[in-house]
Order: structure tokens, then sequence, then C-alpha cells
């Protein structure tokens, strides 16, 4: 579990500011959290925010080496899927 400190320390942004983070639009980023394909994200007093730990967490799963890779086939897939 982390510490007190480290649990303060997290940064958390709105769904525009994750989006500019990612490089994808705020549109998409919702519709990710629609249907669950997206970042971890928590609501807060109404607001939706993510932990920028928690965005660049899920751009790393989606990391690959080449186009035969295995997860590229995967990340393409979500990327595609729900539209």
């Amino acid at each position: 579990m982390l510490d007190r400190s480290a649990q303060l320390a997290t940064r958390y942004v709105r769904t525009h500011e994750a989006a500019r983070i990612l490089g994808i639009s705020p549109r998409t980023l919702e519709k990710y959290r629609c249907h669950g394909s997206g970042p971890t994200f928590r609501k807060l007093g109404g607001r939706v925010v993510y932990a920028v730990g928690d965005l660049e967490a899920w751009a790393d799963q989606a990391a690959c080496r080449s186009t035969s890779d295995p997860r590229y086939v995967e990340a393409r897939a979500a990327g595609h899927a729900h539209r």
C-alpha cells in the first residue's frame, strides 16, 4: 500500500489534459471510459480525473516493437473497438 505522502503527491488531471498527455481527443478518451478500454479514472465530486501515473501505465500497455508483435494486434483492435 502507498504511504500517505505518496498518495498526496499524486497528480490528477481532468479529461482534456489527460487526452492532451496521451495525444488523443477528449471525446476518444470519454468513449474509452464508457467502454472500459481506457485508463483507470476516478470520479471525485462529480468530476472525472486521471492520475498521471495511470495514464502512463495505460499507454505503456500498448507499447510494441513491431507490427508483427502480438501486442500490436491487441492494441490496434482495442483502438477500433466500439466504433
